[in-house]
């Protein structure tokens, strides 16, 4: 594996989507930073990457704490020029208007938009003065639709693809890549399989491909690193090909 002197830092690192962008972004030869709440749920993911030879520090990371966000991009920096900074914080609950209590829906914006707003700002901090870089968020279908059940994690995804829509305005004619992956699916994960089940019957999961594996997120991450700047995307769409819309 050619190593490249540059650091990817994947903020909200887990089992699924991140550590499979952790794992894409490895293999090519960047050190990956992964932080997530428990730092201690990384050792699989850093067992994996390490065994395959490549290079990750793992991280505890409260990514709604100002202090620690900067922290850990700062040592990431250190480590080696930080390239390409990911947000990758869930936070997708579902309650009934009334049933949504003022903490769900403070603690669901913290996680899913104020997070990302500091990720956003400190790797923007870090990469200005090199004159380049990229800063990807992730959105989900609330992004753009407030489904019922969704108004707090809906209302925090709008709020983070605007933070990233203006970042990416403000930032694009400085070098910087600032884009928002919407991923309009149900990903596979064991969860999601349980919930289609309990939703749609014993037939649910007989079509595998109407389910996105968390790779194919981690592709799409990688095409958009590769753009070059004569045609950045800001905002990417993935669905499987059985998806309504």
């Amino acid at each position: 594996m050619s190593k490249r002197n540059a650091t990817v830092a994947v903020i909200g690192a887990g089992d699924f989507i991140g550590a499979e962008i952790a794992k894409k972004f490895a293999a090519e030869g960047f050190s990956i930073f992964a932080g997530r709440r428990n730092g201690d749920k990384l050792a699989p993911l850093v067992q994996e990457i390490e065994a395959a030879g490549g290079e990750i520090h793992a991280r505890s990371l409260d990514a709604r704490k100002e202090d620690e966000v900067i922290a850990f991009l700062n040592d990431a920096d250190k480590h080696a020029p930080l390239e390409v900074c990911i947000f990758n914080v869930g936070a997708n609950v579902n309650f009934p208007i009334l049933d949504t209590t003022e903490r769900v829906f403070r603690k669901v914006w913290e996680m899913a938009c104020y997070s990302g707003f500091l990720a956003g700002r400190e790797a923007a901090r870090l990469m200005l003065p090199r004159g380049g870089g990229n800063i990807f968020f992730t959105g989900a279908t609330a992004s753009l639709r407030g489904g019922s059940g969704f108004a707090a994690f809906a209302s925090a995804k709008f709020g983070l693809r605007a933070v990233a829509q203006a970042m990416a305005r403000e930032l694009g004619p400085k070098n910087i890549h600032v884009a928002h992956l919407i991923i309009d699916s149900g990903v596979d994960t064991e969860w999601v399989r349980q919930r289609r089940l309990e939703a749609l019957g014993p037939n649910a999961l007989d079509n595998p491909d109407l389910l996105m594996p968390p790779s194919s997120v981690a592709n799409a991450y990688w095409q958009l690193y590769q753009q070059p700047k004569s045609a950045w995307t800001f905002e990417m769409e993935i669905r499987p090909f059985g998806e309504k819309w």
